[in-house]
């Protein structure tokens, strides 16, 4: 990286106390930027005189100095020129007294907040740079046309054309008009397409950073278990094999997660009676707050059925609880509240299929310290948060919404500074026969009677040998195939099989539904548990379950996969 070679694309880097400057500069270099940094405003001014594409600046490097000579460099560019600053702030952001006056003085810029992920930081110089690379694009249009209009009107100063000739030229302008115009299109649906690319590196950028940490505590875990084992220690095992489950534990929440944010996942939506489920977790959510945090419920009257996975809501309801507790540090008032609320077109107007109609609302409200309008345009955005660096993942919020849109409901924020954020979450009215309460068969042993016999259908083999390994342990006979081809033959055998397990996305061009329905065919009645990690045409299960069939996702506790075969066999 140069220091200081004039270049327009370049990033100066004003953050002179510490190392900011060669951390930063650093990060850039790794993402493929030039840059240089300045030590003072002067020298970055200086510099800016040179050519740069933009800035990023310390908040506290121009916080208590003169800016006379940066604003007269902002108030002096030409009219096609406005640099993209980025300013790196403290917690607050935009509404951190100091840079909303900064904000203002500056212009075109946008903020960093503190700390950041070097993800951050990477997102936002590209971005500046891809806005700096078309104020050139209309820099050179504005030249070009000068350019022409010179030369007309000097010929026609000359009165050396004729009406012919003038005409002629009038098209070649008009063309070169439009070949610009049509150039600077195309370059902005590339810069959306960029965009688009530059999301999908956040969020893999993200995804590779959370699941690098659990993947440690996984592979380390076992790593040091095979070393003491190989030297015959085999106390004090525990601890090790509770970090690695743990560390795997956090991964599958992961990945649960993301599916829920992609609208991916698996959904069991069902009839839910929102305050029987809000009462039920009282006790949960009680523990999740800190005594300084009043809780309180305001239930709605006859309140409609709402359709949802019932797992799922708790689980969004568990994440906006925890998010108010962290907006109230010193204490407040956290109020859950259920209403039904019909939703009329003016509500649902800009709001991407989302029907008008009954829904059930379930809102959590605290009294915090609120959100600007900057942090909720990017509130459901996968991996962003304001908790400092290792107090959260930033997924929660995307989660919740990825569950509204799969729902078929909606979500949204209503947040002031200093008077605190409402999250509401609408979810349908569930509208069919509400089912008769059944109660679940209670399940004495979870072990195999005589003879009973499983077909596994599985084309990971790990997965496939932990699990005949654990119904082997449980006294089941069982029998496996890598794929549908191969388990065709056993279904059409006189092979006893009391249930079929079997994954949902199988090699071979059938999956495991068109499996099922072939093994139902043959066998009457069969029993079928599906195991899925993902899978599109499953990602509801209404419509996908047929009565005598369950499903459970990986990555799954053997404890639920055996209490499931026990019983569906006894169904």
């Amino acid at each position: 990286m140069s220091p200081q070679a004039p270049a327009p694309e370049r990033a100066i880097i004003l953050a002179p106390l510490g190392r900011d400057n060669q951390v930063a500069l650093s990060i850039l270099g790794e993402a493929g930027y030039s840059g240089s940094a300045a030590t003072t405003l002067a020298d970055l001014c200086a510099q800016l005189q040179e050519g740069a594409g933009m800035a990023v600046i310390a908040e506290e490097a121009i916080n208590h100095v003169d800016l006379a000579p940066l604003l007269q460099h902002l108030v002096d560019q030409p009219a096609w020129s406005d640099l993209p600053i980025v300013l790196m702030t403290y917690h607050g952001g935009p509404d951190h007294p100091p840079s909303m006056r900064l904000g203002k003085q500056l212009g075109n810029v946008t903020f960093l907040e503190r700390p950041f992920h070097p993800v951050a930081l990477v997102s936002l110089v590209s971005t500046a740079i891809r806005g700096r690379r078309r104020q050139y694009e209309a820099r050179d249009r504005l030249n070009d046309l000068g350019d022409s209009q010179q030369r007309l009107q000097t010929a026609l100063s000359a009165g050396q054309l004729g009406e012919e000739r003038l005409r002629q030229l009038n098209e070649t302008l008009e063309q070169q008009v439009e070949e610009r115009t049509a150039q600077i299109t195309q370059n902005e649906e590339a810069l959306r397409q960029a965009q688009k690319m530059e999301a999908v590196g956040q969020l893999t950028g993200g995804i590779a950073h959370d699941f690098n940490n659990m993947l440690t505590g996984i592979i380390g875990s076992l790593e040091m278990i095979r070393r003491r084992l190989a030297r015959g220690r085999t106390q004090d095992l525990d601890n090790l094999i509770e970090l690695g489950v743990t560390s795997a534990n956090r991964a599958a929440g992961l990945t649960h997660r993301l599916l829920a944010f992609s609208r991916r996942q698996s959904l069991d939506s069902q009839p839910v009676q929102m305050n029987r489920l809000v009462v039920a977790m009282d006790e949960l959510l009680q523990r999740s707050l800190d005594e300084s945090i009043r809780l309180k419920m305001q239930l709605g009257s006859d309140l409609w059925v709402a359709e949802a996975d019932p797992h799922q809501l708790e689980s969004a309801l568990l994440n906006l609880v925890i998010n108010a507790r962290d907006a109230m540090p010193n204490g407040g008032e956290l109020v859950v509240e259920t209403r039904n609320q019909h939703l009329d077109a003016r509500f649902i107007q800009g709001q991407s299929n989302l029907p008008e109609g009954d829904y059930v609302c379930l809102s959590v409200r605290d009294n915090g310290c609120g959100m600007p309008q900057s942090v909720i345009s990017r509130a459901f955005d996968p991996f962003f948060t304001t908790k400092p660096i290792g107090q959260g993942t930033g997924l929660g919020l995307s989660m919740i919404y990825g569950f509204s849109k799969q729902s078929r409901g909606h979500v949204a924020i209503d947040s002031h500074i200093g008077k605190g954020t409402t999250v509401s979450l609408y979810l349908p009215r569930f509208k069919g026969e509400l089912p008769e309460q059944a109660g679940t068969p209670a399940i004495r042993s979870r072990r195999a009677r005589s003879g009973e016999t499983v077909l596994i259908v599985e084309d990971d083999s790990a997965v496939r040998l932990l699990v005949c390994e654990v119904l082997r342990e449980l006294g089941y006979t069982w029998i496996e195939a890598a794929d549908s081809a191969s388990a065709l033959p056993l279904l059409s055998s006189p092979q006893r099989i009391d249930l079929l397990i079997s994954d949902v996305g199988l090699p071979g061009g059938m999956n495991g539904r068109q499996l099922a329905e072939i093994g139902r065919q043959l066998r009457p009645g069969l029993k079928v548990l599906f195991i899925t990690g993902y899978a599109e045409h499953a990602a509801v299960r209404g419509g996908f379950l047929d009565p005598g069939m369950q499903m459970i996702t990986k990555p799954f506790a053997f404890e639920l996969l055996t209490s499931k075969v026990r019983e569906m066999i006894e169904a």
